[in-house]
């Protein structure tokens, strides 16, 4: 029994992080502005972090306080990313079907690890790996398709750098960030932009078994799940690709003010166009709270 609740650890993880397959680019229509474009989920990669906190009731918790290592307000986007890689994990999930990758969050010192829902969608084995390169077992504590967030628990691991949380609600269109994850399974990779537009809403899912598209094998499964609208989302022209899913944007503090999530996509180009999306850090910490509260929302 793990000390948060749950059974026992269960069989042994997967073969640490195989050879990715294709990148997936599962697309979905896009609610923001009216714009005609595709919007692919950035799954199968590494993921970000900064620095974050849960309070002794298990609520999530975040100070508006610089990241050491990151200077104060505005720091380069060198020490931001020397402040934030520790914290940064990848996430590779199995299904019966096949499987999926994508990053996450860590938030507390003992393996608790916000992502995104879809990566972890239908997982029946969940494996981590740190930035130090150890890689463990995770089981999922709990997600919520509608907001695209779940968390996840490393097991038997301690001393973990959780990351710091921002203020999203403080975020100006024209501010410098961050997207710190593994597109294409490229490990640690940083990318800089700004904060492009805010109180976007954007449509995943809900593609209709995907349309004909050329699916991985296992993602059949959530092309159909029930669409995940998320509003008042956070639109960046720093490059997010597919493995960038459940990773973090990141203020010039150090701060983790967004997960991101999706990108638009035109034409037959599946990758970064300059257009992508992510969950405000202040609706991602509602979610996680709720579900460490009871498990789901």
């Amino acid at each position: 029994m793990g000390p948060y609740g749950g059974g026992p650890a269960g069989p042994p993880p997967p073969p640490p992080f195989p050879n990715r397959g294709r990148a997936w680019n599962l697309r979905q229509k896009l609610l923001a502005g009216g714009a005609a474009l595709a919007l692919a989920l950035a799954a199968g990669g590494v993921g970000a972090a900064v620095s974050t906190a849960l309070t002794s009731n298990d609520t999530v918790a975040s100070g508006p306080t610089a990241v050491s290592g990151a200077a104060s307000k505005g720091g380069t986007a060198a020490q931001v990313a020397k402040a934030v890689q520790p914290s940064v994990v990848s996430i590779q999930a199995r299904t019966g079907a096949g499987g999926s990758g994508g990053s996450g969050v860590v938030l507390r010192s003992d393996g608790v690890i916000m992502t995104n829902a879809h990566v972890v969608a239908g997982a029946e084995q969940v494996a981590v790996k740190f930035a130090d390169g150890r890689t463990a077992q995770a089981r999922v504590l709990g997600a919520d398709t509608k907001s695209d967030i779940a968390l996840i628990k490393a097991e038997n691991v301690s001393g973990l750098k959780p990351a710091a949380l921002g203020n999203s609600d403080a975020l100006a269109v024209g501010d410098e960030v961050l997207a710190v994850g593994s597109p294409l399974g490229l490990d640690g990779s940083v990318t800089s932009g700004i904060v492009s537009a805010l109180g976007r809403e954007i449509k995943e899912g809900d593609s209709g078994g995907g349309g004909g598209q050329d699916l991985p094998p296992g993602l059949g499964q959530l092309s159909r799940q029930e669409s995940t609208v998320i509003k008042n989302a956070i639109q960046t022209d720093a490059a997010i690709n597919p493995g960038n899913s459940g990773g973090a944007l990141v203020n010039s503090a150090g701060q983790v003010i967004g997960i991101n999530t999706a990108i638009a996509t035109s034409g037959s180009n599946s990758g970064n166009i300059g257009v992508g999306f992510s969950i405000p850090m202040n609706e991602a910490k509602k979610v996680a709270t709720q579900i460490l509260a009871n498990g789901t929302t």
